[in-house]
């Protein structure tokens, strides 16, 4: 599967223009928006605002305290009453290669497909992204900017009882408008057993009421609100990475932020064919004798359950704990559930280099025991490096990325996973530009270059890119979409590096 010499001097296709108002020309344009409905300074007020607005409190509570909950007879299963939502059980995985061949784990059974979908509407000739400041009891800062509807199943049939999902019409119903993307997405594999979310973008035409916990943003607003800490939250990235491929090849340009716009035009050379690359995964997934077996919870060995805590008996990896919740601005006021706590913060980086003027980054095909089809294209690096300290067996890259010349980290922003199902995730999340010496042409079993472009044709389709991968084509379609000052923007930092704790 492998490229010689001569592909990588291969002459550029000739890319037939797109009609004037092609959907990937008007999300470019919204993208070289940064300023719409509301300006950036009057957006960080009316967030703030929204958070003031709010009353929001998140404590940790003993296990005997939750309400609804309970451990089931028999399993040791985590349950609620009305046997919906979701339940944490045990799961057995068993695998034929990778860094672990067996292991035992708590994880989230949640069966249901859930709603992430973002509203889309166009002013002034630019369109707008509706958007939703939406506490999570597990973000870190609780507030967070979030898709026009996050909404479970349970939640937007009301099994919870609460008040009505705001514009779950538009997603749901005979007339809700033009569809720009719809995809099954799968959700993280080392936490959820086979979950997935329906993300969706639906453009309207007609007037929309706009609720005090909504805004309208540009996505070159939104872009530069992904080179911030924990705002935007996971999944938004996710419906976000969903956007067809958009932005100028700009064929002049040189250095990393040229390679990079090239690299999205889903006709700008690659390594492989779009063919070749379909055949390298699959084959990828083939090579994978992989069991994953949900077992009862009591009987998950090395993992120990007092009052408020499940953790494993060396303090690795994560957590179940309990919480009570109060969210004044939720469909629900009040509620306790469980949970999952990680251990210490990751790291989710992809390596990148560019071959022929196009830039490529370094996947990962990681197995995940909850995933639906064993394996998805990854990040290079995905893991928390606290679990590997003191093993003789670490991720391959890994120690690269963590001693990354600043020089070469073009992006870099740690943000929140899940806070509705996740206490305190984060994931320190880089782009970084390799040189052939740390990430060869030819890369180890497990590892294919692929174009921005290639993933972007992938993520239309489900359990092909993970949401870790998903975030960070995010946030590689936010960078160099517009040159910037850095004396003068706050959002700069796009194509620098900065320290963090």
């Amino acid at each position: 599967m492998s490229s010689t010499l001569t592909e990588l001097t291969r002459p550029q296709p000739v890319v037939q223009p797109r009609e004037p108002d092609s959907v990937a020309d008007r999300i470019a344009t919204s993208a070289a928006a940064t300023a719409g409905r509301l300006t950036t300074d009057a957006f960080h007020d009316w967030f703030t605002a929204r958070g003031k607005a709010g009353r929001f409190s998140v404590e940790r509570i003993p296990f005997s305290k939750l309400r609804g909950w309970s451990f089931e007879p028999g399993t040791g299963n985590l349950v609620h009453s009305s046997g919906r939502f979701f339940s944490v059980e045990g799961l057995h995985v068993t695998a034929d290669d990778g860094l672990h061949k067996e292991w035992y784990q708590p994880i989230i059974k949640q069966p249901e497909v859930g709603i992430l979908g973002i509203l889309v509407k166009e002013f002034d000739g630019v369109l707008h992204f509706l958007m939703q400041a939406k506490m999570e009891p597990g973000n870190r800062n609780l507030l967070q900017l979030s898709p026009t509807v996050q909404a479970t199943r349970s939640n937007y049939t009301k099994v919870h009882k609460g008040t009505d999902v705001k514009y779950i019409q538009y997603f749901t119903g005979p007339d809700r408008g033009r569809i720009l993307a719809d995809v099954l997405q799968s959700e993280h594999g080392s936490w959820f057993f086979h979950k997935s979310n329906r993300n969706m973008i639906v453009e309207v035409d007609e007037d929309v009421p706009l609720d005090e916990d909504f805004c309208w943003l540009t996505l070159g607003q939104l872009n530069d609100l992904l080179h911030q800490d924990n705002l935007v939250n996971m999944d938004s990235r996710t419906v976000l990475a969903c956007l067809p491929a958009h932005g100028s090849p700009l064929p002049h340009s040189d250095g990393f932020t040229g390679a990079l716009a090239r690299s999205r035009d889903p006709e700008a050379g690659a390594l492989l064919t779009d063919v070749d690359l379909l055949s390298w995964f699959t084959a990828e997934r083939s090579r994978y004798d992989v069991r994953a077996e949900r077992i009862p919870l009591v009987d998950v060995p090395g993992w120990t359950r007092d009052e408020a805590r499940i953790g494993k008996d060396d303090g690795r990896w994560f957590d179940v704990v309990a919480v009570e919740v109060q969210a004044g601005n939720r469909e629900v006021t009040g509620w306790t559930q469980p949970l999952i706590e990680p251990s210490s913060r990751g790291v989710a980086a992809f390596l990148t280099r560019s071959f022929g003027g196009v830039l490529h980054v370094l996947a990962n095909a990681k197995v995940e025991g909850g995933f639906l089809d064993t394996v998805e294209l990854a990040p290079t690096v995905q893991a928390s490096p606290d679990n590997f300290a003191g093993l003789s067996v670490r991720p391959p890259y890994l120690d690269l990325v963590l001693s990354a010349d600043p020089d070469r980290i073009r992006y870099d922003a740690i943000h929140s996973e899940e806070g509705g199902r996740f206490l305190y995730a984060e994931n320190r999340y880089l782009v970084i530009e390799a040189d052939e010496a740390q990430a060869p042409l030819l890369p180890p079993a497990g590892f294919q270059w692929v174009t921005v472009g290639q993933l972007s044709e992938l993520v239309k389709h489900g359990h092909y890119v993970n949401v870790q991968a998903r975030t960070l084509l995010a946030c590689l379609n936010a960078m160099g979409v517009r040159s910037c000052d850095p004396l003068t923007d706050p959002f700069a930092n796009s194509m620098g590096t900065r320290a963090h704790d």
